[in-house]
């Protein structure tokens, strides 16, 4: 009995409440000199990468606004009169020669986009320090607060950090448990070539800079930075451009930073005053009122969702020795902990009113950061906001929907001058000045879906809320993402499907092209423009426009090129049968019908199903950072938690581990590598499809739950239609309690694990035909064309319960296992 006792508090598996489990990143040394050990800190404005170094403490600062450049247009204007002569190369198998002309005739001869850059460090010096003991650094999500400690010289010192919510401010607050033992140096640093330290008025020290000339277009943002320091008895004297503290009780710091950034097109503001307005508005609170106000206007996001897996020993290690240990022992906090992550990351670098969370979120120490940290619209981008509706953070996708009506009117210029076509477009990447032509190459940049596939963003925003004023609003911007491949599209003289050429499938190229990636009517091109037609066609049904446009598409769609299933029984990534079942290619881009598009469907389309399942295995595991988080995705709707959560094992496996794949730095950033903060958000989104799905006619419960996860609850994950599970619990992989909030009414079409009935005892009726519900409506999936060669058979999938059950506006339902 004995030893039964201790393996029990040993290995076993048990159930906390959220405010008793481990929310917090921590480790028991500093940073050092390292960027990617830093603890990321932000409110969607600013963005902090707090260092936690005894001696030597670096807070480095981002605004969303500093950007390289300023407003300018990257348009090819050759590109029309070239277009003819690319598109008859490409039919006739010129990929090669179709590759170099477009790169003459296409791709921009200006900017190939702008950088986002970084203010600066603020610096604190703490002479004496070097020697410390009994350290500790932390980075607390549920609260967004950062905390460091160690004792030296008999004193034990306490540094807190946040950016605040409330107060556009970032602030650090220093104590010690000794009266007069604080003592330091602070100064700024600055990689930018244009700026200047100061110290104004004896007591606030100023950085103020200009952003970077790039690629021929002038820098334009200015940013001004005050940091005032406020003592609890001590001095504060300068010298030299540095403020320097003796003898204080306890110490905070607010650091205000500004630019002169209004939108992408004006970028007229006096920086200084914002600036300084900001400041003003929050130094005079107290460090209790400030961090109060924070805590409570982050919270208001972050508490929507909890997510309970069960703990283990392994959750009593430091976070670096849990990412090392991970992949070998039985840790399942440690993935909800990475879950919840995602969505703490998503709140700190977008929010409304801020700029869209970049390739880096808001956190980037380098001029010259990689890929310029720019938005990736050909999925990376789009990948950032997987988790915002679902994750129950929809006001958090304003910053992105907000840029994809901005490129809507940039992308008209695009569209019109190098395509002929009417609506608006957008290639494979854009930056904070809106730029849509193509860039970096024909190989990647001569992409033609970037404008249609971040349009659905749109759609997915109103499946989630029903806010019919939003739609009518966006409505222009779905329908013009149409209307550019209503004139765009042309007949494939072999095939005579209406195809998008000049397109390709990002970044791939297929062996038979000569390593040119080139084609017409690749998989992904189709299928997103499938999309863009039934989100147009759809929006226009719900309001009530466009009779003969919705005609018009309809017959269209009806002439895109349908799926091909390949002589390997793979998802053809191309129209022609030439896939190599040996590439490995982190991109696999034409499995974008199965995620996060639906239309490859368990129960629709059981042999693309089949195909895309053996299209994944065919490419691998091993990826870079975000094509994990990807896969992660497309296993959850595959069905497969088992597979799906070894993708999770090696997201969360550190760097260089993985043999040729990413992993993740010990700060629990995303490592493509280098960082990208885009697998951090597609691992949230993926592990939320593992539990949750409502993309195919009905929400799914538990649809990939893996082997490890056999009991857990979860609470306030949304659904399309307005639906919340307000509460799920489960135990041995079956439901035991399920509620849901419907803010809409309308029909809650249930696929469950598990035979279920309401709390009063009533049975659920079985689902009959088509969903009623508008925002389940699935379009039918062309029939795939299947080649003769493959012996395609559909997956056995494991048996669920279908019902369905009325719901009102605002009501509460509860249903129990039978």
């Amino acid at each position: 009995m004995k030893t039964f006792f201790l393996t029990f508090l040993l290995f076993g598996f048990s159930v906390y409440s959220q405010e008793d489990r481990n929310l917090k990143l921590w480790y028991n040394q500093p940073s050092g000199e390292t960027w990617e050990n830093a603890l990321p800190i932000g409110n969607g404005f600013l963005g902090a990468m707090v260092y936690g170094n005894a001696e030597h403490e670096i807070i480095q600062l981002n605004e969303n606004t500093v950007w390289s450049g300023g407003p300018n247009r990257n348009d090819n204007p050759n590109a029309l009169a070239a277009l003819p002569e690319i598109q008859k190369m490409i039919f006739e198998g010129k990929y090669k020669e179709a590759e170099e002309l477009s790169n003459k005739a296409f791709i921009s001869k200006k900017s190939q986009g702008q950088m986002f850059q970084p203010v600066g460090n603020l610096n604190l010096y703490f002479k004496g320090h070097e020697k410390y003991s009994d350290y500790r650094r932390e980075l607390d999500i549920e609260k967004a607060v950062s905390k460091t400690s160690y004792e030296a010289d008999g004193v034990k010192y306490t540094r807190e950090a946040f950016v605040s919510f409330a107060d556009r401010v970032i602030v650090m607050r220093i104590t010690a448990n000794k009266k007069g033992s604080i003592s330091f140096a602070a100064s700024y640093t600055s990689p930018h070539k244009i700026k200047n330290f100061a110290v104004n008025n004896s007591k606030d020290l100023e950085i103020t800079g200009t952003a970077s000339d790039h690629e021929g277009v002038a820098g334009l943002i200015k940013f001004k930075g005050i940091t005032r320091i406020k003592l609890d008895s001590g001095k504060l004297s300068e010298s030299d451009g540095m403020l320097t503290v003796k003898e204080a009780n306890a110490v905070t710091i607010v650091i205000s930073i500004a630019t002169n950034f209004n939108n992408y097109h004006d970028v007229s503001a006096n920086e200084g005053q914002r600036a300084a307005d900001y400041l003003n508005k929050a130094v005079g609170k107290s460090y209790e009122i400030l961090k109060k106000a924070h805590i409570a206007a982050y919270q208001k996001y972050f508490n929507r969702v909890k997510l309970d897996l069960g703990t283990t020993p392994a959750a009593d290690l430091p976070t670096d020795e849990r990412l090392k240990n991970f992949r070998n022992v039985n840790d399942p906090q440690f993935a909800a902990l990475y879950y919840q992550y995602g969505r703490y990351l998503l709140i700190s670098s977008s929010q409304p009113g801020g700029q869209p969370a970049n390739l880096q979120g808001i956190w980037n120490g380098s001029l010259h950061p990689a890929w310029d940290s720019k938005y990736t619209i050909n999925i990376n981008a789009e990948m950032n906001y997987w988790p915002a509706e679902k994750t129950n953070l929809s006001e958090l996708h304003a910053p992105f929907l907000q840029m994809v009506k901005d490129l809507s009117v940039t992308g008209q210029e695009t569209a019109k001058t190098m395509y002929g076509t009417r609506g608006w477009m957008a290639h494979h990447n854009t930056d904070i000045w809106r730029a849509t032509g193509a860039v970096d190459g024909a190989f990647w940049g001569l992409w033609t879906a970037g404008g249609g596939w971040a349009s659905q963003h749109l759609w997915e925003h109103y499946l989630y809320t029903g806010d019919k004023t939003f739609l009518a609003a966006v409505y222009p911007v779905i329908k013009g993402a149409a209307l550019f491949y209503a004139d765009f599209l042309i007949e494939h003289p072999k095939y005579k499907w209406l195809v998008v050429n000049p397109g390709n499938s990002p970044e791939n190229a297929p062996k038979a092209h000569n390593g040119s990636s080139l084609d017409a009517g690749t998989t992904m091109d189709n299928q997103i423009v499938y999309d863009v037609f039934t989100a147009t066609i759809q929006a226009a049904q719900t309001l009530k426009e466009d009779n003969a446009l919705i005609d018009t598409l309809k017959q269209l769609r009806n002439r895109l090129a349908p799926m091909h299933i390949g002589k390997h029984n793979q998802l053809q990534e191309w129209l022609d049968d030439i896939d190599d079942p040996k590439d490995n290619h982190r991109h696999v881009s034409h499995l974008y019908g199965l995620f996060p598009s639906n239309q490859i469907s368990a129960y629709r389309t059981p042999e693309l199903f089949a195909a895309a399942k053996n299209t994944l295995l065919q490419r691998g595991d091993v990826s870079t950072g975000w094509s994990m988080g990807w896969k992660i995705n497309w296993w959850a709707k595959l069905q497969d938690g088992n597979h799906a959560y070894s993708l999770i094992k090696n997201q969360l496996t550190p760097l260089g581990v993985n043999a040729g794949g990413g992993g993740t730095y010990n700060n629990l950033f995303d490592a493509h590598p280098p960082f990208q903060i885009d697998g951090n958000f597609g691992c949230t989104s993926g592990i939320t499809e593992m539990l949750v799905q409502s993309s195919d006619g009905a929400v799914h419960l538990l649809p990939a739950l893996p082997d490890a996860w056999p009991d857990g609850s979860v609470e306030g994950i949304r659904a399309r239609g307005g639906f919340e599970i307000a509460e799920m619990k489960w135990k041995d992989s079956k439901i035991t309690k399920l509620v849901i909030k419907s803010a809409l009414g309308g029909n809650l079409r249930l696929r469950l694990p598990n035979a279920m009935k309401q709390k009063s005892g009533e049975e659920l009726a079985a689902a009959n035909g088509e969903n009623p519900n508008p925002f389940y409506f699935t379009d039918e999936t062309a029939s795939p064309i299947i080649s003769e060669n493959s012996n395609i058979k559909p997956l056995e999938l494991k048996p669920t319960v279908l019902v369905d059950f009325l719901t009102k506006k605002n009501g509460v339902y509860t249903f129990v296992s039978k």
